[in-house]
């Protein structure tokens, strides 16, 4: 009866202090996204703190009173374990609402989030495992258990640790990403030949997200290991080129005035930093031009670069249609036999003889 009066009483108490946190924490951003996330947690601890208060004063007599306490208790420290995940996801929701990547200059933003949410996933992780590692503790013989584990490691330890090894390297990389950032969420990497942009970053991979909207998996080992391109690495500003092979008597000030024009038109694309347009090679047949546009970032690099591309060759085949690449041959009649134009000797008429 005073188990469910206390109940009854602290889940009150817990609906009317959650409200009242809520309604508190609408003026400013941290306390908002700290009491939206315990409200939940806060509500069933309150009740379950109670009702084991009131289950370690009652008399050991009671039937079922030592597996009642002890599925209290565990339930009790699974809520511990679920307000600590809690606080934790409301302090990475604020560092995501307080530095927006939804921005042109979001590079500290990025900076900020990648560093926080690989950091508190990492510290989810290691909550988790304290939890379970409580649970467990509640229970004798499994503190037996893990004594004679650790009283007979041996082969098994290091059986353990070898099975364990790629959790825990993971876990050892995620830590080094976030401190020395190789790289950070909205990165633009080409990771295994395949453009594609960081999406997520958790505490065992990272998501990549390809162009054509597939997500590449990678264990967050790889970005420590092994080699991979980051165009965003200091800012998200890039230079990209576009090439033609055209004839050798193309005059190239008219295509540079158009590439200019064509940039102008569209300022949104190109950030009016790098415009250049070079021969950087030649053949027998034709000579090669690149063009070096920069943008702010690689998308709109890309979406430049057709832009160009399409329309420059338009404009080489409405203004100088005979400077396509051209294939050359010389048709002209090789040298004829030469005809003998000396006249023959002359022959004289048989002679008849005399009648």
């Amino acid at each position: 009866m005073a188990a469910s009066f206390v109940v009854v009483l602290l889940s009150v108490f817990g609906r009317v202090l959650t409200a009242v946190m809520l309604r508190l924490g609408r003026g400013f951003l941290f306390t908002k996204a700290v009491s939206e996330q315990l409200e939940k947690p806060i509500r069933i601890l309150l009740p379950l703190l109670g009702l084991q208060t009131v289950l370690t004063a009652a008399s050991d007599d009671l039937v079922l009173i030592g597996a009642t306490r002890r599925i209290t208790t565990l339930l009790i420290i699974g809520c511990f374990t679920w307000l600590a995940m809690r606080l934790l996801r409301s302090v990475e929701q604020f560092v995501r609402l307080k530095n927006p990547v939804d921005i042109t200059d979001n590079l500290r933003a990025r900076q900020i989030q990648t560093q926080s949410r690989v950091l508190l996933r990492t510290l989810s992780f290691f909550v988790l495992l304290i939890g379970a590692a409580a649970m467990l503790m509640t229970f004798p013989a499994a503190r037996q258990f893990g004594a004679s584990l650790l009283a007979s490691a041996g082969l098994a330890g290091l059986a353990v640790g070898f099975a364990a090894r790629p959790v825990l390297a993971n876990l050892i990389a995620g830590i080094q990403i976030a401190i020395t950032q190789p790289i950070r969420l909205d990165d633009v990497v080409i990771v295994e030949n395949e453009w594609g942009r960081i999406e997520e970053i958790t505490g065992t991979y990272v998501i990549v997200r390809i162009w054509d909207d597939r997500r590449l998996v990678v264990p967050l080992q790889y970005f420590i290991e092994k080699p991979f391109q980051n165009w965003t690495r200091r800012n998200s500003s890039i230079i990209g080129s576009v090439f033609f092979w055209v004839d050798y008597s193309l005059p190239l000030e008219p295509l540079r005035e158009e590439l200019r024009r064509l940039c102008v038109e569209v300022p949104d694309l190109w950030d009016g930093r790098v415009i250049v347009l070079q021969v950087t090679d030649t053949s027998e047949k034709s000579i090669q031009l690149r063009v070096l546009v920069s943008s702010p970032d690689s998308s709109r690099n890309w979406d430049l670069r057709c832009h160009l591309r399409e329309n420059l060759i338009g404009f080489i085949q409405r203004q100088f249609p005979h400077c396509l690449p051209m294939l050359r041959a010389d048709l002209s009649v090789g040298q004829k036999t030469p005809i003998d134009t000396s006249v023959p000797d002359r022959v004289e008429p048989e002679r008849q003889p005399p009648v």
